[in-house]
């Protein structure tokens, strides 16, 4: 059975939207190599329409030469949560249709290893509120920014988490992984 790792790039004051902010700290090679570690773990890719949107132009031209991470997007299956989108031209693409915990519940059962989420922060909210992710990885950048699209909104219901790992980058990021504080 798959599991559901999230992954985010946030403010320290928990904006997610459009992290071109995130340009100023620089990409430190190790966390590269946290997300290459995540990515390696999945055999899937879940996304909201609005990060597919942006994602397959994005990713589908790029080659291993221009980014390595370009083969495990474009290789990947992919599924899409949306109730407008009819037609994906990004390769290993399926549309999924609405949001329906049922379907990806589902989903998780048929697939062995990870199904990476990014951004999607719609989907990700409705998936935390069903239960449905297993790892959340936090990539919070040292930058207040007052205001944006926020993963965690003042309507969120109580989420309890266990902290399973942290490291902290020379630019200042620090990335944090939670799990579920599920009844063990």
């Amino acid at each position: 059975m798959g599991a559901i790792a999230v992954h985010e790039f946030m403010s320290l004051d928990g904006v997610i939207e459009n992290p071109t902010w995130t340009f100023e700290f620089g990409f430190d090679p190790a966390m590269g190599e946290t997300l290459t570690r995540i990515t390696n773990a999945s055999d899937a890719i879940l996304l909201g329409r609005t990060t597919y949107e942006m994602f397959a132009p994005a990713w589908s031209t790029r080659t291993v030469e221009d980014d390595p991470g370009a083969p495990f997007f474009n290789e990947t299956d992919k599924y899409v949560v949306s109730s407008t989108l009819k037609t994906a031209d990004w390769a290993n693409t399926s549309i999924l249709g609405p949001y329906d915990p049922g379907v990806l519940r589902g989903l998780k059962e048929r697939i062995d290893g990870d199904i990476y989420v990014s951004g999607s922060a719609t989907l990700v909210r409705a998936m935390l509120a069903d239960d449905l992710i297993d790892r959340l990885h936090l990539f919070v950048y040292p930058i207040v920014l007052g205001n944006g699209q926020r993963l965690f909104t003042e309507a969120a219901p109580k989420h309890k988490l266990t902290l399973e790992e942290s490291h902290s980058y020379a630019n200042g990021v620090v990335h944090l992984c939670y799990s579920p504080a599920r009844a063990r």
